[in-house]
């Protein structure tokens, strides 16, 4: 038995050319591109040893006439193909109407011509359910002219590639449509995303941020037909060398389809996901009058929403269009030709967990995106405020080595230039500016400075500041306290960003980091003057977000832990607290802010001391109070010398300082 096959490389045409080199000892010639040869290649591995000397490529193009295929390969192949698989077309929801009538036109006439030239005995065209448009109602396999709302593209090249098909006379043909093809339910294998796969992204961040055990609120959708690539193309090759089937309309789908928000469920249950709990049927929003939901999805503000929804979960908007899917499709015909071969589709819930597991291991788009440091600020100018000693000196290492251009501001220039041999002996690149930033005239001349030298800046660290450990009863004729903690924390920070801000969004690209500190999330006693500055750039950037969220400049807030650096050696007691982060520990969070791009980062302490303000604010009141009396003010802060005697922490203190690692105190 001799075959044809196009989009032999394709996802069901690979399975395809091996259930045929498994049925018996023919031929089976397969269109390629000459630019795909080395695809071919690769599959030879896969089809196995007997591919080598029978599967036979021929050269030629889907949108040539006849396939392109040579006059010679046609006299060759001329009364030798008993059949002639179509499979070349364009599956992809997104691709350019140009392309789909190129591909699924063009090429299925182009096939049928090839198919004439070469006398096939029977032409197999794989069509789609799409052929039936969104008919409203379940479509026969006899079913053809009925199809409603061609609109898309997709739809309506699939449809018209049929009727091609349905309109020749001259060649024998049978024509498959296949559901939504899914992976291999053996092996979960599939070669790209598509259909539900759309959704696994979403399932997956779901996993990662929201307690199993609580259920959601879903949308129940219209029917979904999944059918596993094996189960189409055993049904093919079956039916394909069936007698007296020409001219027949084959649906290859699941008699029993599931609605949308049930397929979700189950691929949530294969991912450990929260489930659906409470699905809202969508004959509900017909309800609501239609000026409304216009209304609604005109409007920029919903739109914008709805747009950073679908980039951030990875949905392509145009999918939601086919969510609540119309039509059903009776395949009873099929499945009794079927039944005998004992070829039945197999049940969701058996094979569901493979075709999650294949897509995180294999098709997750997060595992190709580069998160390297490297990758994130190579040959990016990236400007590091506090720089010279700490976290800032810590940071502008990593950076440098990682290959961006680090620019280091600090007011003590002895300190930069050792900073600058570091970084330079490591082989970075490194540019050192002395500057109060402070000083607003000088605060202005370093953004003046910085953009003529590079250009612009990427990427800006605020991770200059002031850190005053002192309580308010100590601190009654201490003003001048809040005041410069907030020139530097707070109004410097605003100057230089503001400063700089133009040339990020002149170029659409920028990211503004902040280093800001847990004591915001725990309300930090004792530090009420470096809280409040920190807690006001957090505002700040929190509104700046919202105003330049469009602009492509992103902004992120560093709830850093306490970290062992120069600025808390005053204070004594920190000596004894074994649970503090390194300056190194701290840049990996920078790094990270880097890295990601998000709107804040902070430990899981932070974050609980937080939710604990919020649901329980008097008991977050009594712990932090407690903690309060336990630490004593350090000697500076009461005016005593070094020398003279304090209260030390007691031991009760310093187990509580090593269970809430990181808070200051």
């Amino acid at each position: 038995m001799t075959y044809f096959v196009t989009g032999a490389t394709g996802f069901i045409g690979r399975f395809l050319v091996q259930s045929l080199l498994q049925r018996g000892k023919g031929t089976v010639y397969v269109l390629v591109r000459p630019k795909s040869i080395g695809k071919l290649d690769e599959l030879r591995e896969f089809w196995g040893k007997e591919s080598v000397k029978r599967v036979v490529a021929i050269k030629g193009d889907l949108a040539q006439p006849k396939l392109g295929v040579s006059k010679s390969d046609l006299t060759r192949l001329k009364g030798k193909v008993k059949h002639f698989f179509h499979l070349g077309a364009v599956y992809d929801l997104e691709a350019s109407a140009e392309a789909m009538h190129k591909a699924n036109i063009v090429g299925t006439q182009s096939a049928l011509e090839c198919a004439e030239a070469v006398n096939a005995g029977c032409f197999h065209l794989v069509s789609s359910i799409a052929a039936a448009g969104l008919y409203r109602g379940t479509f026969t396999e006899d079913m053809f002219e009925e199809a409603e709302d061609l609109d898309h593209p997709y739809y309506r090249t699939k449809h018209d590639s049929e009727g091609l098909v349905r309109a020749n006379t001259r060649v024998p043909f049978r024509i498959y449509r296949p559901g939504v093809v899914v992976g291999h339910s053996k092996t979960g294998f599939i070669d790209k995303i598509d259909g539900p796969y759309y959704f696994f992204k979403a399932l997956q961040k779901l996993r990662e941020s929201w307690p199993r055990w609580i259920p959601l609120v879903g949308v129940e959708g219209g029917y979904i037909n999944l059918v596993p690539v094996d189960y189409v193309v055993n049904a093919m090759v079956h039916l394909a060398h069936q007698p007296k089937l020409d001219g027949r309309c084959f649906h290859l789908t699941d008699p029993k389809p599931r609605r949308m928000g049930e397929v979700l469920n189950v691929f949530a249950r294969a991912a450990h996901a929260p489930e659906m709990a409470f699905r809202i049927d969508p004959k509900l929003f017909a309800l609501v009058p239609e000026g409304v939901t216009q209304s609604l999805d005109r409007a920029k503000p919903v739109q914008g929403v709805v747009n950073q929804l679908m980039h951030d979960l990875q949905i392509p908007k145009s999918v939601l269009k086919f969510a609540n899917y119309p039509t059903r499709f009776d395949s009873s015909e099929t499945q009794k030709l079927l039944e005998k071969a004992k070829i039945r589709v197999p049940l969701l819930e058996d094979y569901a967990w493979r075709l999650w597991d294949y897509w995180e291991r294999h098709l997750d788009p997060d595992l190709s995106i580069d998160r390297s440091l490297r990758g994130a600020v190579k040959g990016k100018v990236v400007v590091i405020t506090g720089g010279s000693s700490g976290i800032g000196e810590a940071a502008a290492i990593r950076i440098a080595e990682a290959g961006g251009k680090v620019v280091v501001v600090a007011r003590d220039e002895e300190k930069l230039a050792e900073v600058r041999k570091k970084i330079t002996d490591l082989g970075g690149f490194v540019k050192t500016y002395s500057c109060d930033i402070t000083d607003y005239a000088a605060n202005d001349q370093l953004a003046t400075d910085i953009l003529k030298e590079f250009g612009h800046v990427d990427v800006l660290v605020n991770n200059a500041g002031r850190s005053i450990r002192r309580s308010l009863a100590l601190s009654y004729d201490r003003f001048h306290d809040f005041e410069r903690t907030m020139q530097l924390n707070y109004f410097a920070c605003v100057r230089l960003t503001m400063n700089l801000m133009p040339s990020m969004t002149a170029r659409k690209r920028g990211h503004v980091i902040n280093v800001s500190s847990i004591g915001v999330l725990t309300n930090a006693p004792r530090f009420s003057a470096y809280v409040a500055s920190k807690a006001a750039l957090e505002s700040f950037a929190r509104c700046a977000a919202s105003e330049f969220h469009d602009e492509g400049v992103h902004f992120t807030i560093i709830n850093m832990p306490l970290v062992r650096t120069p600025m808390i050696a005053p204070t004594k007691i920190y000596e004894d607290m074994p649970t503090i982060i390194t300056p190194e520990e701290a840049a990996d969070m920078i790094a990270d802010a880097i890295i990601r791009k998000p709107q804040r980062i902070a430990t899981k302490l932070g974050v609980m001391a937080e939710i604990m303000h919020l649901v329980m604010p008097k008991m977050s009141e009594v712990v932090m109070n407690s903690a309060y009396r336990m630490f004593p003010d350090s000697a500076a802060a009461q005016g005593k010398k070094d020398g003279d005697a304090q209260r030390t922490a007691t031991k009760e203190a310093m187990i509580f300082a090593s269970l809430m690692r990181g808070i200051h105190w």
